[in-house]
């Protein structure tokens, strides 16, 4: 698999094996119970990977890997690539090898599969709604635990973008943090005062126009880009208004596949954060299915 360029650029290669062999460990465990009672050693199967809607193609480079870690002999592939899009009834994949070794990784390959699908699906449509490339879709952490890295590849995939990928590796201080420090004011003061994290980039949350202009006219040069939580679109130009580009805006909270269009022609925004890319993204139906 390459790693270096396209979607899977900086890609960490090291996590993602791991994560795929505790998937693994969960699901055999002590072993293939059923195929070891009847599926004998030399026996070799066909499958093929049908998808039974239209989609986003994701994954397929992780669902390869799941059987190589398995079986190095097991041939696995596609005919379609990374990004491309599939129409419903359609076979996109097949994969050859020891039967066996088939039945061990079909679970695990198909879910890694079905979810990636369905988060880059759900992704691409929020691009294709909104069709204003000054303003980026960005996701969230809210991601399932332990699968951050996939969900967030299948939201590159989709043609979004990633916010930050932890706690570590931006400072994002939002109202929680802002209460913990006795309100906006002090929590600039602290930001002004701390040579702490100079390397990280800094985003702060406002809930309302009166913090916003708090941010503003504190003039602070150590934060980059300023949250602007659960905005009404009135409220959200207003304050791109305000901004008037002294700081990256990112709009985040309400913001659904019903109301994105409304979002279009809003000047002075660069980003729009949501956690439905993958909170809310359903798996794609996909199946595996042996073939004679």
């Amino acid at each position: 698999m390459n790693t270096k360029t396209g979607f899977y650029k900086n890609f960490n290669l090291k996590k993602a094996v791991n994560l795929i062999r505790l998937s693994l460990k969960e699901d055999i465990g002590k072993g293939d119970a059923t195929s070891e009672l009847l599926i004998g050693k030399d026996s070799v199967s066909n499958a093929e990977i049908l998808v039974k809607e239209n989609g986003i193609a994701a994954g397929l480079n992780i669902f390869c890997m799941v059987f190589y870690l398995i079986d190095k002999n097991v041939k696995a592939g596609f005919t379609l690539k990374e990004g491309e899009k599939f129409k419903k009834n359609t076979v996109i994949g097949y994969v050859k090898g020891k039967t066996a070794s088939l039945l061990k990784c079909e679970r695990v390959a198909l879910n890694i599969l079905q979810r990636m699908c369905g988060i880059a699906t759900n992704a691409d449509r929020m691009v294709r709604l909104l069709d204003n490339e000054k303003i980026k879709i960005i996701d969230t952490r809210k991601t399932t635990p332990n699968f951050r890295l996939f969900e967030k590849l299948a939201v590159r995939i989709g043609g979004a973008e990633n916010h930050r990928t932890g706690l570590y590796d931006m400072i994002l201080i939002k109202d929680n943090h802002i209460e913990a420090c006795g309100g906006i004011e002090k929590t600039i003061m602290k930001i002004e005062k701390s040579d702490k994290f100079k390397e990280l980039r800094k985003e702060i949350e406002v809930k309302d126009l009166k913090e916003l202009e708090t941010v503003l006219n504190s003039g602070t040069k150590k934060i980059h880009r300023i949250m602007l939580d659960n905005f009404s679109l009135k409220d959200a130009a207003a304050a791109a208004k305000m901004n008037d580009g002294r700081y990256e805006i990112e709009v985040s909270g309400g913001i659904n596949e019903s109301n994105i269009r409304d979002y279009r022609n809003l000047s002075g925004i660069n980003y729009i954060s949501m956690g439905s890319l993958t909170h809310s993204s359903k798996s794609m139906d996909i199946s595996f299915n042996f073939i004679t």
